[in-house]
């Protein structure tokens, strides 16, 4: 099985590629930071010399690298069978102050990433889908952002909305070609956004949280999928 994961050199990125990877995955990563990048692909290699793993530097907020990389990853695997929207960042703030041209750079990370990608390899899925009967599925990895506003949610919380209507699009249309399609909004995960924040590790989720509840939900029977999930930390969003 072939699996594309974008953001996946740290945090949930890297938790959902280790656990596919373990899993006997071929996989296909890109991030920003090559040094980074490189360095998750020796660690993920560790866990399985056997697996594939192909992996780029890129910025997929810009269109054509999205598009490329989408190109790269049939070259070199061939098919995809799971695509996880995983790219993106967080920049709190208020619509009324918050710094010029912060909209243009969330929409760019964290929709239009997953939007130019997934239509780069979409007809891929649906070929594979139809000629061998495999589980496609598609993940977008959205917040809880996504579900209410919240008072320094800005431009971050609009993207999220934005990538949720992305999401139930995208299901509607691939019911008919066995693709799957799953938001996941998760709540406080640890990552570099919680960073410095002073937050106890313990109180917030672990990104393996995330990972496991993917490959629970992936591995449900043909006739059933998630079409959301929410995941929040025990004692509540913060």
């Amino acid at each position: 099985m072939k699996a594309i994961i974008t953001g996946a050199s740290k945090g949930m990125g890297k938790a959902i590629a280790t656990k596919l990877v373990t899993q006997g995955f071929d996989i296909a990563i890109c991030a920003r930071d090559k040094n980074q990048l490189q360095q998750t692909v020796n660690e993920l290699q560790a866990l399985n010399s056997q697996a594939t793993i192909f992996y780029e530097v890129r910025d997929i907020s810009n269109k054509q690298e999205a598009i490329n990389f989408g190109k790269s990853v049939l070259q070199e695997l061939k098919q995809v069978d799971l695509l996880i929207n995983n790219a993106g960042t967080f920049i709190p703030g208020q619509i009324s102050n918050e710094e010029d041209g912060i909209l243009e750079k969330l929409m760019s990370t964290n929709v239009y990433s997953a939007y130019h990608l997934t239509r780069s390899v979409i007809d891929s899925m649906k070929s594979n889908a139809l000629q061998n009967g495999s589980r496609g599925h598609i993940f977008n990895i959205s917040s809880v952002a996504a579900l209410k506003a919240y008072s320094h949610g800005g431009s971050y919380s609009i993207s999220k909305y934005a990538l949720e209507g992305f999401s139930k699009n995208l299901r509607e249309e691939l019911k008919e070609d066995f693709i799957k399609v799953t938001t996941v909004n998760p709540g406080a995960t640890m990552s570099d956004s919680w960073n410095g924040s002073g937050v106890d590790e313990a109180r917030i989720m672990k990104p393996e949280d995330i990972a496991d509840m993917i490959w629970a939900i992936y591995n449900l029977s043909p006739q059933a999928v998630v079409e959301e999930i929410v995941l929040r930390p025990q004692l509540g969003d913060l």
